[in-house]
């Protein structure tokens, strides 16, 4: 709090008064949309919306009901896999672990458990996740479905531990993949953009539980530039945060420990935000002063840090909402474009004031997979949720797509099946298992009808 009220009082102190408040409108909100993702950018009207409470009865609606369907988890996409026309499926009553190797550490989940449940429960039966993202709220088909990943060189996305699957088709038929089962399916299934079936069950490689001890620390932009890649070899989990006009970046150290459990001195990333949509408010007007505020600020934060077992470590609460792009670019190529984002932004987008966050992925084999074959530098560009998105995105995303990124399945893109074509060695691949399991095309709304039709 006393942090809070030294950036304030600098602010304060530097415009005197001079500066009146910019009010920002709230986006305007339409009531009669019965489906909204979790930003409010993607919204449909589906004709039903249902929501199993077993697997049986998800087999039995599909038997019965030969309408389109799509699946939805939490709505943490900002990409428009969800809305529909259609029949809307809920998989959040799908819940639970039905199942553990204790021999193997290996876990079979129902689709709709959300992560924030699935880690305590893993650890009474002696387990854990090796990696997760930083956003909880997920569920794990939708996670699994959109390749969505933590960061950490050495670790792939969620999708890369999925040992086995299980897909309830068209027709309402069990189908179970793995490598020596159905092996081509379950490359297809392992990030499948719920475009081959309702993913039922999922089977993961999971280890000992575990304590990690986070550290997080301000550094110069350029000093980080320079020890990015060095750092993020040195510590199982690693990323950072480069905050516009502000010259400072925020790396989050992860490790392993044997020390107890110690609750520590944690920012609030909500209040941070919140902090910083203030600065930009009242000094947009000079990017000099604005960072020369923000960076005397955060150089009198003091570093912090925490203990826990690593379900409780990964995590962080988002109660600030926002739209967002992300991109998978190689690592030979990936701080060059931050580089060029941080000048296009600093240059032409002065009302940005969101970090962009940089994380470090390893290479998996699943087809659609956006870390296919090849270590990646992961680069998440951000908007508030009430602020045009539009602008930013359009003129970064060609940036990012010049380097040779990605784009994450769950965020906002505009690419067209021709250029994903050409970033997916197995694109074709994953067409043709899809046409065999779902020949009606029963599984795809109009997003994925112009992508796979």
């Amino acid at each position: 709090m006393e942090r809070r009220q030294l950036l304030k009082g600098l602010i304060a102190t530097t415009l005197a008064g001079a500066m009146p408040n910019i009010a920002l409108s709230a986006a305007a909100t339409n009531k009669q949309y019965p489906w909204r993702n979790w930003s409010g950018n993607q919204r449909c009207i589906p004709s039903r919306r249902v929501a199993p409470s077993s697997v049986a009865e998800l087999q039995e609606l599909l038997r019965s009901d030969t309408n389109k369907i799509r699946a939805v988890g939490s709505g943490h996409s900002f990409s428009p896999l969800v809305p529909t026309d259609h029949l809307l499926l809920s998989t959040r009553r799908l819940t639970g672990i039905e199942s553990v190797d204790a021999e193997r550490l290996q876990a079979t989940i129902l689709g709709g458990t959300v992560l924030q449940d699935i880690g305590p429960a893993l650890h009474n039966q002696g387990q854990a996740l090796i990696n997760m993202p930083d956003i909880d709220q997920q569920t794990l088909a939708g996670c699994v479905a959109t390749a969505t990943h933590g960061t950490g060189r050495e670790l792939g996305s969620l999708s890369s531990y999925v040992t086995e699957l299980e897909l309830a088709l068209a027709n309402g038929e069990l189908l179970r993949c793995n490598e020596s089962e159905n092996p081509d399916v379950f490359r297809a299934a392992q990030v499948n953009l719920g475009a081959l079936g309702i993913v039922t069950r999922i089977t993961l490689q999971n280890r000992e539980p575990f304590r990690l001890k986070r550290e997080a620390r301000w550094m110069p932009v350029e000093e980080c530039m320079e020890q990015a890649l060095s750092m993020a070899a040195a510590n199982r989990n690693f990323e950072f945060y480069y905050f516009p006009f502000t010259g400072m970046t925020l790396g989050d150290y992860l490790n392993p420990t044997a020390d107890p459990a110690q609750e520590g001195h944690e920012l609030d990333g909500n209040s941070g935000v919140l902090d910083l949509k203030t600065a930009r408010d009242y000094l947009g007007w000079s990017s000099k002063l604005r960072e020369m505020i923000l960076s005397t600020y955060m150089r009198s934060i003091e570093p912090s840090s925490n203990t826990d077992y690593s379900y409780a470590i990964y995590a962080t609460e988002r109660h600030v909402r926002f739209n967002e792009m992300e991109y998978h670019l190689p690592v030979d190529s990936g701080l060059q474009a931050l580089k060029e984002i941080r000048e296009l932004i600093e240059t032409q987008f002065p009302e940005v004031f969101f970090p962009i966050e940089c994380r470090f992925i390893a290479g998996e084999d699943a087809w659609l997979s956006p870390f296919y074959q090849r270590d990646t530098i992961s680069l998440a560009v951000h908007r508030y949720f009430e602020e045009d998105y539009g602008p930013l995105f359009a003129a970064v995303e060609p940036l990012l797509i010049r380097y040779g990124g990605r784009p994450h399945w769950g965020k906002f893109n505009t690419l067209k099946a021709p250029q994903f074509k050409i970033m997916y060695p197995q694109w074709e691949a994953f067409k043709e298992v899809r046409q065999e399991l779902d020949p009606s095309g029963r599984f795809l709304n109009d997003y994925l009808a112009s992508l796979f039709a």
